[in-house]
């Protein structure tokens, strides 16, 4: 039997395989484990293989499409309708299966490696500035404790805390903090 569509549930370690033929019968029903999948599609004639777009979707697309195999992403809500039992990863793989064969679905673009670098970038940088935000609210509100308010900003925050830590009338006695000069 020629596997044609294949869709596969992606997770950290063991992943769910479920292909059909061009008939739609069942063909394929597998568990794979992460260190067996490259091998296992290497061996596998090229077929349309769906995932859904989550985490290490991007790589395992790069990684089976570099073996003739046509990939096809898909947003999790989009597949969610085709599931037709009970939530698990048999289930799963099998309504992406089904959903990527489907002609109006609507399909995620494969992100190369660069893309992916700048995006894991921007959302760093996008983590770092919520902390520093969060932990400047923090001051903010700790600091209206003691009645002290001050403008806010990043910079008002750091222009100002030297001088409050060494006010020693303004209530925060017990915090003996020595600030460095630079």
């Amino acid at each position: 039997m020629k596997i044609t569509t294949t869709g596969i549930n992606l997770a950290k370690e063991v992943f769910q395989i479920h292909g059909v033929d061009a008939h739609g019968k069942i063909g394929l029903r597998k568990q794979l484990r992460r260190n067996a999948m490259q091998e296992f599609f290497a061996n596998l004639p090229p077929c349309l293989i769906g995932m859904e777009a989550c985490g290490s979707a991007h790589y395992w697309a790069r990684k089976l499409g570099e073996f003739g195999h046509t990939i096809k992403l898909m947003a999790p809500q989009f597949v969610k309708p085709y599931v037709k039992t009970n939530k698990n990863d048999m289930a799963d793989a099998e309504a992406i299966c089904e959903a990527v064969s489907r002609p109006n679905m609507r399909f995620v673009p494969i992100k190369n490696v660069e893309q992916q670098a700048v995006l894991s970038a921007h959302r760093a940088r996008q983590g770092f500035v919520k902390a520093r935000t969060a932990q400047a609210n923090q001051i903010y509100g700790l600091l209206a404790e003691f009645g002290i308010v001050i403008p806010k900003g990043i910079a008002s925050i750091a222009e100002r805390m030297p001088d409050i830590l060494e006010d020693g009338e303004n209530g925060l006695g017990g915090f003996k903090v020595q600030v460095q000069q630079s």
